[in-house]
């Protein structure tokens, strides 16, 4: 007696919303071309012809959407991934400095950071020099097109071993890890406090980077400093929670005082 296999069809999208078997195999894979979804889609026992799931993807997708390749990356090679960038900020004098930092993405270290009135490409050259002095674990530097990261600042990189990876026009979500960086340095130490001169903006920057790796926790390190700050238990029963101040007292780190 024959039997009859039974065989699920091409299903429209639910009504609700919700992601069918169609969908979520086209758009979870965005490297994956009209065979690759057409041979998984069989062995979910669909019926259908690889043409049908090639004129899909031409309504839902572009191939290799480029914001989940890019995002793709970042999470694929953090460990290998460094950024650099600038940002400004003016005087008592309303002189306009210029701070250049540059951040590793696996532990939100900043690797170097300095500050100057007049940037230039062999300046940048010269700042990278001391944050690189050996090849290291990174691979890979995340910038933007700023005409000052000329060919001279990426060939400087290229003979070091790091390749440049620079992001899209108008584009700062590409370099998320160094923007949020630039807005925390502002929120937590630059709005509180006047640069005088160049001298004085160097040690406030240096203070706030020195808190940032020590004390400062971070959601994406999993409620962790970048520099790995330990659990303290508390000691004893009757041990007291202390205040210690930080950068003149903006900011606090917590810790057990033993009873006396």
């Amino acid at each position: 007696m024959a039997m009859a296999i039974p065989t699920a069809r091409w299903p429209p999208e639910d009504h609700r919303g919700n992601s069918s078997p169609h969908s979520a195999v086209g758009t979870g894979n965005s490297t994956w071309g009209a065979p690759r979804i057409h041979a998984e889609l069989q062995k979910l026992g669909f019926v259908l012809s690889e043409r049908t799931v090639a004129r899909y993807l031409r309504r839902v997708r572009r191939r290799g959407d480029p914001r989940q390749r890019w995002l793709a990356f970042l999470r694929n090679h953090r460990e290998a991934i460094v950024a650099f960038d600038f940002f400004t900020v003016p005087t008592a004098t309303f002189r306009l400095l210029y701070c250049f930092f540059v951040i590793e993405f696996e532990r939100r270290r900043i690797l170097h950071f300095n500050v100057t009135p007049n940037p230039s490409a062999e300046w940048v050259v010269q700042q990278l020099r001391e944050a690189f002095p050996d090849a290291g674990p990174y691979r890979y530097v995340i910038l933007d097109r700023d005409s000052i990261f000329n060919a001279e600042v990426t060939g400087f990189m290229e003979a070091t071993g790091l390749k440049p990876k620079r992001t899209s026009i108008q584009a700062p979500w590409q370099n998320g890890t160094a923007e949020r960086w630039i807005g925390s340095c502002r929120r937590e130490i630059l709005d509180h406090v006047i640069a005088l001169n160049e001298k004085h903006l160097r040690r406030i920057i240096g203070d706030y980077i020195g808190y940032y790796h020590a004390d400062r926790t971070h959601d994406s390190l999993e409620k962790d400093a970048p520099n790995r700050r330990q659990v303290e238990p508390k000691p004893d029963p009757d041990a007291a929670m202390v205040s210690l101040p930080r950068l003149g007292e903006i900011h606090h780190r917590y810790g057990w005082r033993h009873a006396a």
